[in-house]
Order: C-alpha cells, then structure tokens, then sequence
C-alpha cells in the first residue's frame, strides 16, 4: 500500500504538482537504507538534496589589505597646491601681458586719431587762409 502511495507521489512531483508535505514524504522514503529495486534510481536523486543541505561551503577569500598612505596623500596634496600656485602666477603673468598689450594698442590707435585730427586741422587752417583771401578779394571790388 504505502508503496503504490510513493510510487503515486512521484508521478505527481514529476508533474510538478505535489505539495510541500507530500516532498517531504518522497524525501523521507528515499533516504531510508532500503528502498525498493524498481524505485532505487530515485534514491540518489532525493539524497542529492540531503547531501546538499549537509554540505556548507564556506569560500576563503583573502581581500588585498587596505591601506590608507597618509604620507603619499598629503604628498599629492602639497604637490597639487605648489601646482596651483604656480597656475596662478603663470595667470597673472599673462593677464599683465595682456594689459600691456592692449595698453599699447590703444597708444597706437590714439596716436593715429591724434594724427588724422592734425592733419584735418592743417586743412581747416588752410581753407580758413583761402576764405580770408577770398573775403579780401571780394570786398575790394
């Protein structure tokens, strides 16, 4: 009887449609010593489970050990500050650079304005010669 039982549970887990009592059960009857010839192929199927669940691996893992350089931080520390340091004074160079160059710049376009200006007072002094001339000319007719 309880064989035809077993042998009607493990239709059933095949089929996916047993209930966690009736695994149980199947489990229980594989891992007695004796089990039936025909139904012996199950054995090391449901004893799989039992070792399995016996078995505990437990993997050694060796981390690398951490370890925290203060001396090589506080070098890269000093070296990026003496590197922004000097940055700032190449900066300031060039900002100074810039100053004369633009100072010098407006000289020059300066000097050409005061040039151009001469050059039209010359003209207007000229022209204010020919109109006195023109006038003297003009009146003693």
């Amino acid at each position: 009887m309880e064989l035809l039982k077993i042998e009607r549970l493990l239709e059933k887990y095949f089929e996916a449609n047993t209930s966690l009592e009736e695994e149980r059960i199947l489990k229980d009857f594989f891992t007695k010593e004796v089990v039936p010839e025909h139904l012996i192929q199950y054995k090391s199927y449901f004893g799989a489970f039992e070792k399995d669940k016996e078995e505990v691996h437990k993997p050694e893992i060796k981390l690398p050990e951490k370890k925290f350089h203060l001396r090589w931080i506080a070098a890269a520390a000093a070296i990026l500050f003496m590197l922004s340091i000097f940055s700032y004074q190449q900066y300031e160079v060039h900002q100074q650079k810039e100053a004369q160059r633009a100072f010098l710049e407006t000289q020059k376009a300066l000097r050409m304005i005061s040039q151009n200006l001469n050059k039209g007072n010359r003209a207007v002094a000229q022209l204010e010669y020919y109109d006195k001339a023109q006038q003297t000319v003009f009146k003693n007719d």
